[in-house]
């Protein structure tokens, strides 16, 4: 899920030294320089000269003739920049580049962070902020890779090694106090591209039941990041779930994007979507166009955030920020809520983080209410990487009107959804009065004195606690028997809540009191169950 929780580095430029030597034995030199993407160093340039001649040249060498290989190495202090840039001139008649790094691990005090280096590519069209540059990236998951033509290591994208200038990347986001020695190894192979690769993308609709509930999980990695599921398997994982849709959001790259369509099926909804993963926190980007990348090289003082949450928009899609209270390093939310769609407030089992989350996304609702402004949903992800973490514990059950892309997307940005931790929970939330009705993300109008009727039904939750929150807090506690079913109902009007929604919590496993329980002993919940969106109440006339 989020990083191992380490302090973040100071992101002050560094000035490495380089123990690599260009042809010709002309030491290489520093040069230091403010990238477009932000706070960056950029190193002199390594040059390859095709054929055994350049054998003899120290850091560099064949193995064979049909390959070229330099090493560089360098050394930076604590403090360095938040990317640093080796350029590779890559000469024609290459069919495939590899590279390979590795960095030192000094020992470090209790409670200091040590080396931890990131590691991507991006080919001769540049490394522009949200440029055409990109063909990788794996952070720190992986400690080589490779791309040709027709194929590449997940997490790059294949495609033809055209001459230029490409840049291997080192994301340096955790430098011992004695500094961070690297040493990076560039094989290029020489010879005639294979066949090209050939994306095969999910479709956009599977077979749905119409305007319906439709459950998904929408966080989700593999090993085209830094998860150790393959596709195949986080697809079976989420049928095993009772999953009618899903969303791949690998890490900083839609390198997995073009593998996804044979996994998809009619029982099955794949959407393609990317986590950005941010110094100064992650969020997701769901329902992009299958292929699109969305850069994260970028800080919340960069003022770039809200560029790249409409370039989402423009294409249909979600923004989200993700995990918002997660302790690790980078991993929370520092860019605000105003460029969001819905908010992640259940990550995975449920933890003090997402109580904060949900504290923090119910007084953002009394605000929204308070000032007439659009409010913000909430939703709830798996974030799955590897075994034993659950595939769709929790997701979303959204209603839409159809099992499609668009629609699904609709859903949830209308806030007409619920989170579940399994599909053993069913749930239905509804507000009446005045000849009206609601349901879940709708708003009921009436007058101010009209007997408003809440209910919830619900199901699977054992010896479970029903909560009615308001913008006054919660006004309503009722527990459920040990079937786990049972209908609640509480009446209030639209004078006295702006908003309702619900939540089913489990026992607490002690049988104690709940976190947050000053109104006396039969008060006690434990972890969330079930979650809605609220139910709006507006006075007429208002």
């Amino acid at each position: 899920m989020c990083r191992d929780g380490h302090p973040e580095p100071d992101s002050t430029p560094s000035t490495p030294e380089t123990g690599d030597t260009a042809p010709g034995g002309v030491g290489r030199r520093r040069l230091l320089m403010a990238a477009a993407a932000g706070a960056a160093l950029t190193l002199a340039p390594i040059s390859f000269t095709r054929g055994r001649a350049d054998a003899a040249v120290t850091g560099a060498g064949t193995a064979g003739d049909g390959q070229e290989t330099r090493v560089v190495t360098g050394h930076l202090e604590t403090g360095a920049a938040d990317f640093v840039y080796l350029p590779v001139r890559v000469p024609a008649g290459v069919q495939k580049i590899a590279i390979e790094y590795s960095y030192d691990r000094p020992p470090v005090p209790a409670g200091t962070p040590g080396n931890s280096c990131d590691i991507g590519i991006f080919d001769e069209r540049g490394t522009g902020l949200d440029g055409k540059g990109f063909r990788g990236w794996s952070g720190g998951f992986r400690t080589s890779f490779e791309i040709s033509d027709g194929e590449a290591t997940p997490g790059y994208l294949p495609g033809p090694i055209r001459p230029g200038t490409w840049h291997v990347v080192l994301g340096p986001y955790q430098v011992a106090p004695q500094g961070m020695d690297y040493t990076v190894r560039i094989t290029l192979t020489y010879g005639r591209p294979g066949p090209a690769f050939t994306p095969d993308y999910p479709p956009t609709r599977a077979k749905g039941r119409g305007r319906a509930w439709y459950r998904g999980d929408g966080h989700l990695h593999t090993v085209y990041s830094d998860g150790r599921r393959t596709p195949a398997e986080v697809a079976a994982g989420a049928r095993a779930a009772g999953l009618d849709f899903m969303v791949s959001t690998d890490h900083n790259t839609s390198s997995s994007h073009g593998v996804w369509g044979r996994y998809a099926g009619d029982d099955l909804l794949i959407v393609t979507g990317e986590e950005i993963t941010t110094r100064n926190g992650h969020w997701l980007a769901l329902g992009l166009p299958a292929g699109e990348w969305i850069d994260w090289r970028y800080r919340s003082r960069d003022d770039a955030f809200g560029r790249f949450a409409r370039k989402v928009r423009r294409g249909g899609g979600l923004v989200v920020p993700a995990h918002p209270y997660c302790p690790y390093v980078a991993c929370q939310w520092k860019f605000g809520y105003d460029d969001a769609d819905l908010v992640e407030v259940w990550n995975g089992p449920w933890t003090y983080d997402d109580e904060s989350a949900v504290d923090t996304w119910d007084a953002m609702l009394g605000e929204a209410v308070r000032k007439g402004r659009r409010w913000i949903p909430a939703m709830g992800n798996s974030d799955a990487h590897s075994e034993p973490q659950v595939i769709g514990l929790p997701h979303n059950v959204v209603y839409a009107d159809d099992l499609t892309t668009d629609a699904v997307m609709g859903g949830l940005r209308a806030g007409r959804s619920w989170i579940a931790e399994s599909r053993a929970v069913q749930l239905t939330f509804t507000a009446a009065g005045d000849g009206r009705s609601a349901g879940i993300g709708g708003t009921l109008t009436a007058p101010a004195d009209a007997p408003i009727d809440v209910r919830l039904d619900v199901e699977g939750v054992p010896n479970g606690t029903v909560r009615f929150i308001t913008d006054e807090g919660q006004l309503h506690q009722e527990s459920l028997p040990a079937s786990g079913a049972g209908g609640v109902v509480w009446r209030t009007t639209t004078s006295l809540a702006a908003y309702v929604r619900a939540e089913v919590r489990h026992p607490m496993a002690d049988g104690g009191p709940g976190k947050g329980n000053t109104m006396g002993p039969d008060l006690m919940w434990g972890p969330m169950a079930a979650l809605t969106n609220p139910i709006f109440l507006r006075r007429s006339g208002s």
